[in-house]
């Protein structure tokens, strides 16, 4: 069949629709061809039985709405501290995202997977291919040897990980406790599940684990302890005989640990230690990690939970009803991701100790009191020798006056007031933009 040209096409509907409707004076033409778009300027304007009366929208604001277990969460901290770096040209220091790529194998793997079609939606709980993955890196870390198909989900993110297991084994009066400073999405979370949350608070200048306070914590209601580590914002790894401590409350009390473990990779001074490998802590836990940090493809969102069969099944529940699958070529891609050699981790490792480096000497250069950062990308400094009243004014004045982004860590309390001499900078930039900052600082960061 031959098809006609386009201008001939427009021609014949525009045609059709002025004879139909009842167009007056036929078509208009411009530039010598017929404007099907005159024409239906024509018709618009005619009053007839497809027109629909205009109607006035009210301008009047209208208060904001939201449901009531959200009413204390607000926009996340990285958004609008982000959108003032934007309008004032600041050196963005704040968020914990790479202002660098992924590597060249992965996102190979990625294209090569859409050119493949496999591009419809995955197996629910994961692409075969990266739960035996996710599995076997397992293995290799922990020791653990896991089914990946009935222990292990990937999920969109670490973030759906972390809502798919609170939704999935959280009830409404559940408690679950958290380790103070926290990673903001865990209160929300919790608060979308109904959860009572208590904190215990981890102290400067080492955020030792309080075990004592961790017990006095644990009640018969207490349901799960939410952990990250290494640790943000703090950059704290949590040492084998703090995690011993812990899974022995754990185990006494028949409480469940949901373990963040995204940053694994990047621990500096000592091994990461998973909480689901110590002794008796396997059946009780449920392990978090992703894509995002190791790889630098935060925009990827692949993440996954391995936990024992009878934790899956929440988990799992809670992730159908969520978002069912994940992206399909971007789970092929990660398949080849987690298979890298030692060495991509161990050149990982050495990249980040020298953007550390940098970051640290400056900072302590300028006048901060920059507290032991063990693992993670982000470093915690005390900000009150520059005078300024909390750690909410310490990061506008830096951003607006200096054109230097840092989070304030109060955002990351149940009290505000335990964060206030803290902020949080990260090292996860290129070393030209870490140097650019630290030299901002020194320039314009005057002590008080």
């Amino acid at each position: 069949m031959r098809f006609k040209p386009l201008s001939l096409a427009l021609l014949s509907i525009s045609k059709h629709l002025s004879e139909s409707l009842g167009v007056r004076g036929g078509i208009k033409r411009s530039c010598g061809y017929p404007s099907f778009f005159a024409a239906m300027s024509t018709i618009s304007t005619e009053k007839d039985a497809f027109s629909a009366p205009t109607q006035s929208i009210p301008k009047s604001p209208q208060p904001l709405q939201v449901a009531k277990r959200l009413e204390k969460a607000k926009m996340t901290i990285y958004t609008q501290m982000s959108s003032l770096a934007i309008k004032h040209g600041a050196i963005n220091l704040g968020q914990g995202s790479p202002n660098f790529d992924g590597p060249e194998f992965v996102k190979e793997a990625a294209i090569q997977a859409i050119k493949d079609g496999k591009n419809q939606y995955a197996r629910g709980f994961g692409v075969s291919e990266l739960n035996n993955a996710v599995a076997e890196r397992f293995k290799k870390d922990t020791g653990l040897l896991v089914d990946p198909d009935k222990e292990v989900t990937v999920t969109s993110g670490c973030t759906e990980a972390i809502a798919s297991t609170i939704l999935g084994l959280i009830n409404p009066g559940d408690e679950v406790i958290l380790f103070a400073p926290f990673f903001d999405l865990f209160e929300a979370t919790l608060s979308m599940a109904g959860a009572n949350i208590k904190c215990v608070t981890l102290r400067p200048p080492d955020f030792a684990a309080p075990i004592n306070e961790l017990k006095s914590a644990i009640s018969k209601n207490t349901r799960a302890i939410l952990m990250n580590t290494p640790h943000n914002p703090t950059g704290k790894m949590f040492t084998r005989e703090e995690l011993n401590l812990i899974a022995s409350l754990c185990i006494e009390n028949d409480v469940l640990v949901f373990a963040d473990e995204v940053y694994d990779k990047l621990a500096f001074e000592m091994d990461h230690i998973s909480m689901a490998s110590l002794p008796g802590m396997y059946e009780r836990t449920v392990t978090m990690n992703s894509l995002a940090k190791i790889y630098s493809l935060t925009g990827w969102k692949i993440g996954w939970a391995i936990a024992p069969p009878h934790l899956t099944w929440g988990v799992r529940q809670a992730h159908s009803f969520l978002t069912f699958a994940t992206s399909t070529p971007m789970q092929w891609a990660a398949s080849v991701a987690l298979r890298a050699p030692d060495s991509y981790y161990a050149e990982l490792k050495r990249d980040y100790m020298a953007k550390k480096a940098i970051l640290v000497e400056g900072l302590k250069a300028v006048g901060f009191k920059v507290f032991p950062s063990s693992g993670t990308y982000f470093v915690v400094v005390d900000h009150t020798p520059f005078g300024l009243e909390n750690d909410v004014a310490f990061c506008e004045y830096l951003i607006k006056e200096v054109g230097v982004v840092a989070i304030p860590t109060s955002v990351f309390y149940l009290n505000p007031e335990e964060g206030k001499n803290l902020v949080r900078f990260t090292f996860c930039k290129d070393e030209e933009t870490l140097k650019a900052a630290v030299k901002r600082l020194k320039e314009k960061l005057m002590r008080k």
